[in-house]
């Protein structure tokens, strides 16, 4: 389930999109302190953040820009403020989508799903990863869901980033000992099992119990 943060000041469209969003399979809730957006999205670490230009304290330009100095997490600007010039400020701050007020749900609903699947589904490159509400960022190695955060050493990364682009699929010892070492001539079944019981610790820390299966006689995978 994707986390969705939406910095709304309206408090009727925000929880309106909440609950619209949620009935769509989101974990969608509105920021809660308008005076902070950037720690916010920090602690909650979304899959996206919804946008409002016209915000109390600082415009949603300042807010974008200062989510751009630690997370490339998908942006959508929501406003009123929908004159080219606006447009153009918000792609150039670092927005990844623009939609005007007032706007039907169902195009809010849309955007958000292509943003979505642009980001973490069509195996373009990205810096972060999301499945089943777990979260890797590939650009600083930390692994969260919902507000737990936990660093992985290089090995636990390549291995949880290999099985998430494998979602669904086992992936076999060799697969995970070739794409750790490049050859399994220099590490045995042992080693990998060490490493995978580490990062299942974490991901434990973390809330995602479970995340990782293993397929007996074949090897690992998440669904």
């Amino acid at each position: 389930m994707y986390k969705i943060l939406i910095a709304e000041d309206d408090a009727v469209i925000a929880r309106t999109a909440a609950a619209h969003l949620g009935a769509w399979g989101y974990d969608a809730q509105p920021v809660r302190d308008l005076s902070d957006v950037a720690g916010e999205v920090r602690r909650e670490n979304p899959a996206l953040v919804v946008l409002d230009i016209l915000l109390p304290h600082f415009n949603g330009y300042h807010w974008c820009s200062e989510i751009r100095k630690f997370s490339r997490v998908p942006i959508l600007f929501l406003s009123s403020a929908s004159d080219n010039m606006n447009i153009v400020m918000a792609m150039n701050m670092g927005g990844d989508d623009f939609i005007a007020k007032p706007f039907d749900l169902n195009v809010l609903t849309a955007k958000i799903g292509a943003l979505l699947r642009r980001a973490y589904e069509s195996g373009a490159p990205s810096e972060l990863l999301a499945r089943g509400g777990v979260v890797v960022n590939l650009s600083d190695a930390t692994v969260s869901c919902g507000g737990a955060r936990e660093t992985l050493t290089r090995n636990e990364l390549r291995i949880l980033t290999l099985l998430m682009r494998g979602a669904g699929q086992a992936q076999t010892r060799g697969q995970l000992i070739e794409a750790l070492w490049e050859s399994d001539d220099f590490v045995d079944d042992n080693t990998l099992a060490v490493n995978i019981a580490r990062l299942r610790r974490k991901l434990d820390a973390i809330g995602a119990h479970d995340f990782i299966l293993t397929r007996k006689g074949v090897g690992y995978l998440v669904e």
